[in-house]
């Protein structure tokens, strides 16, 4: 792993190139388990990562490579650091993305009431526009539709590994897991049965909010705001009193007129006083309501009272809850009107509901402003306004609130006074390490705002099935009270095919029998135990000790955009199962901005995929990119800079063989220096040694603090003066054409290889192909094994020369420079005479450089003085005769 003796091959490449270097690395990094983790190990010696796994539908994006690129630095920057790397990748299979592209791509929709048939194929391969409607889509049975989600998410994963292997990730591909497969669902059935037995998961029957088109329960968490047109319905009900009067309400939902189950206004609210505790009728539809007081309503919005219906939103839901009121549902599943709504007594109500059965809410909201404009009791025109609605992230429609049975997990949403679940996870998130600082206010800031504990059933089909069943009583009526589980042992399981223990298959679904709890845990029910799965959690690797080598681990990098979800419910079920935070650190990474400043997603359509990115620019160059972004911070796609980083690859490779050319002595193994640092005698190659080693405590507390930009930040502006200024001032005396002769020449050479191992490793963690290729130029074993360099050595090199030596000498050389460029004439044109002039502080770092200053000029004379500006000058010039230039062959 660390062997540093020369290799037998050594040879250096005629033109140098970047051309192939990834699949060539890729190769020899795989054939030697280069980042394979060592399980001989100590939990001390460990840096463990929670990596994020990618949800295996579709393609990557070139988010993805940024994301996943900035955490390959760190974990390369801790391999160096000693640090044995658990570094697992994961692949998110389940979800609602995976089940839509397997709609889309094989055609089919799943209907679970459909028998299983053996060696199904299905009616496309490859997907098409035509078969995104359910109507074109063929229905299958559960089974056969999970074996479809199964054959092409491991396609899907395929290519993914493809992206990242050529994106040079430093992953342990020995160590990757599924969050579907066998061992993620006994994992997250156990947790979720431990949670059920410690009461921390229930059963509830509650206004949800669901979402139409996927027919499944949204979490809070996965909701997003987006502004929708709407208008303001001025509508009028009618007292009961007798007196005909009419109390007017404003509304953006007049569709849920007949849902209508109370009006309400502020208790303070002086206009309606005297309404409190009487009745009024509903328009069309002539349902008897009451008027209530609650301080939740606004006496500024709108007319000041409001009408509550079950449900519009989230005030109608503690509205419903706090003033005990009816339910009377209107909207289905499906998002389309029910058939019945028993309360609507009136022939007139009845035949008016009737227009609305079956229609969707859209259409219903067009039916019922129609009729209310028919029968006068739509007051004026509506207001047309503009305002956020709730959406499933992923969704398409408006969310709706559907009464259904769902199971929560605990989080802190509840009042959670007695139990202060809610500080403790608060308390979590101030333990936490948060790279940067501030994204902790944005945990906390979501934890203070729940509303609600975490819903994490969903009524769909891949997925983990909650190992639960149900018994069914005599009459046929499944008793939710009564819930079968299974042994621990026997995970994982599926009730819809397994049978509780003390029944037979024969009992499913008949009275005196079960019937198995249909519904499966929300994804990231399964993905909030990432650092459970990679870990070997509720396996082998438990008892073999695994587990408590990696856990609690070291790193979770992430995007801000998932605190929410991710982050914030892996630290929910650590909490929960282990008593502990899942990782010490949390390093956070910002959006991808297409060029219009929107976040990049496959829902936007505004994705680039990375794959041409990567062969264009190359690997390196791309990594040269995400490594420049600042942690947190959202990020324009720019291939500006990933063609400076290729530059900078291709730069590594020619001053590297330029600076190997002249032959160097092999690495110590124990780690010292390439070349013997006593052989530095030269004040200007001191000063580079003086000048590295600043560099390497900079990168260094920098990487040690997870900010690989700043790293790089402080590593490229030397490289790049190195190679413009250093190079070109000792070029001459390295080639031994000077008159400090061999000595001259030994301490250029000695500087030049210790400055080329040190910026090797420097630049490893992001420039990972081109400083492998240089390393193998002349090192055996790979850069990447190497010990990340440390700045005593090179201090001890530098003897104690001045750093801001090199910065004179340098500034020397552009004045010197500048002469032939001004005259307009070859940089090879001899100065026959210059005087230069400097401050007084400078003249003696000119006069320790004026050997390689007037190689560099190509000097015959060279002058030094002081001068009265802080700037370096040039006065008294005298150019030689240009060379003449060679003319071309003609052959």
């Amino acid at each position: 792993m660390t062997d540093t003796a020369p290799r037998p091959d050594h040879a250096l490449p005629d033109r140098p190139s970047l051309e192939g270097l990834e699949e060539k690395w890729d190769g020899v990094w795989s054939e030697q388990q280069l980042y394979a983790f060592d399980d001989d190990t100590t939990r001390e010696q460990v840096f463990s990562i929670d990596t994020p796994p990618p949800t295996a539908s579709g393609s990557l994006h070139v988010g993805h490579v940024f994301g996943y690129s900035q955490v390959d630095m760190i974990a390369r920057y801790q391999r160096m650091r000693g640090k044995n790397v658990f570094y697992p990748l994961g692949w998110d299979d389940n979800g609602l993305p995976t089940e839509r592209r397997v709609q889309n791509y094989f055609g089919v929709r799943c209907d679970p009431s459909l028998p299983y048939e053996e060696d199904f194929t299905p009616p496309q391969e490859g997907g098409d526009n035509k078969s995104a409607k359910a109507a074109n889509q063929k229905p299958i049975s559960r089974r056969n539709f999970i074996e479809l989600c199964e054959r092409l998410t491991e396609i899907d994963e395929k290519s993914f590994e493809e992206v990242f292997r050529t994106l040079g990730l430093s992953v342990d591909w020995n160590h990757s897991y599924q969050t579907i497969n066998a061992h993620s669902r006994a994992t997250s059935q156990r947790a979720f049965l431990e949670n059920l037995e410690q009461g921390q998961a229930y059963q509830a029957e509650a206004p949800t909010m669901w979402d139409v088109t996927y027919r499944t329960a949204v979490a809070q968490a996965e909701q997003e705001d987006r502004d929708r047109d709407a208008a303001y319905h001025r509508l009028g009900f009618t007292k009961t009193d007798g007196t005909g009067e009419k109390v007017f309400i404003e509304t953006t939902r007049p569709e849920l007129l007949p849902a209508c189950v109370a009006l309400v206004a502020h208790p303070e609210d002086e206009r309606y006083q005297d309404l409190f505790g009487s009745t009024v009728t509903s328009p069309l539809f002539g349902v008897e309501v009451p008027v209530k007081a609650h301080p939740l309503a606004q006496a500024d919005k709108g007319a000041g009272i409001a009408m509550i219906c079950t449900f519009g939103d989230s005030n109608d839901v503690i509205w419903w809850r706090e003033l005990e009121l009816p339910t009377r549902s209107v909207v289905g599943r499906d998002g389309r009107f029910l058939a019945e709504a028993p309360w609507i007594a009136t022939d007139e109500g009845r035949a008016h509901y009737e227009e609305l059965v079956g229609l969707t809410v859209f259409s219903a909201q067009k039916r019922v402003v129609e009729m209310v404009t028919e029968s006068g009791d739509l007051v004026g025109e509506p207001e047309k306004i503009s305002h956020p609605v709730k959406f499933y992230e992923n969704g398409d429609k408006p969310l709706e609130f559907v009464t259904s049975r769902q199971w929560y997990l605990t989080n802190g949403g509840r009042d959670q006074s007695e139990d202060g679940l809610r500080d403790e996870l608060i308390a979590r998130g101030r333990e936490l390490i948060w790279h940067p600082a501030y994204m902790e206010s944005r945990y906390r800031n979501w934890v203070e705002g729940l509303s609600g504990d975490w819903l994490i059933s969903r009524q769909r089909f891949f997925g983990v099935p909650f190992p639960l069943w149900y018994a069914v009583d005599a009459e046929g009526e499944t008793d939710y009270d009564t819930v079968l589980t299974p042994p621990v042992e026997s995970l994982p399981i599926d009730p819809t095919i397994d049978v509780p223990a003390g029944y037979s298959e024969a009992q499913r679904g008949v009275p005196g029998g079960f019937v198995a709890d249909p519904d499966i845990l929300d994804t990231w029910g399964t993905s909030s135990l990432t650092p459970q799965l990679a870990g070997g959690w509720n396996s082998e690797a438990e008892s073999d000790g695994l587990f408590s080598k990696v856990y609690p681990m070291d790193l979770r990098p992430q995007g801000h955009d998932i605190i929410r979800t991710w982050l914030f419910s892996t630290i929910v079920r650590s909490h929960l199962q282990q008593d502990s935070l899942p990782w010490k650190h949390a390093s956070i990474n910002g959006w991808i901005l297409d060029p219009d400043r929107k976040k990049m997603s496959k829902s936007k359509g505004n994705v680039v995929t990375p794959i041409g990115l990567l062969h264009q620019h190359g690997s390196d160059g791309v990594r040269y990119w995400a490594g420049r972004a600042r942690q947190g911070v959202d990020t324009a796609f720019d291939e500006g800079q990933m063609k400076i980083g290729r530059r900078l690859a291709i730069k590594i490779l020619n001053a590297s063989k330029f600076a190997l050319g002249f032959g160097t002595a092999p690495a110590d193994p124990a780690g010292r220096l390439a070349a013997d640092p006593s052989a530095v005698t030269d004040p200007l190659d001191r000063a580079l040694l003086a000048n590295l080693a600043r560099v390497v405590d900079q990168a260094t507390a920098a990487f040690d603090d997870m900010d690989y930009a700043r790293s790089l930040e402080v590593a490229e502006p030397f490289f790049w003066a190195f190679c413009d200024d250093y190079i070109e001032l000792v070029k001459e005396r390295a080639h031994g054409n000077s008159p400090s002769g061999e000595t001259g020449a030994a301490s250029a050479r000695a500087a030049l290889a210790i400055s080329l191992e040190v910026l090797l490793r420097l630049f490893a963690p992001v420039i990972v192909f081109a400083t492998e290729e240089v390393w193998s130029w002349w090192r055996g074993g790979s850069v990447h094994t190497q010990a990340w360099p440390v700045a005593g050595p090179l201090r001890e090199a530098a003897a104690g020369q001045e750093a801001s030596l090199l910065d004179s000498v340098a500034q020397a050389a552009i004045a010197v420079r500048r002469i032939k460029s001004d005259a307009k004439v070859s940089q090879k044109t001899p100065i026959l005479h210059v005087r230069v002039l400097a401050p007084q502080a400078t003249l003696a770092h000119l006069e320790a450089a004026s050997e390689d200053l007037t190689a560099l000029g190509r000097i015959e004379s060279l002058e030094l003085g002081a001068g009265e500006s802080e700037d370096i000058l040039t006065e008294d010039v005298e150019l030689g005769e240009p060379p003449v230039k060679k003319p071309r062959s003609q052959g």
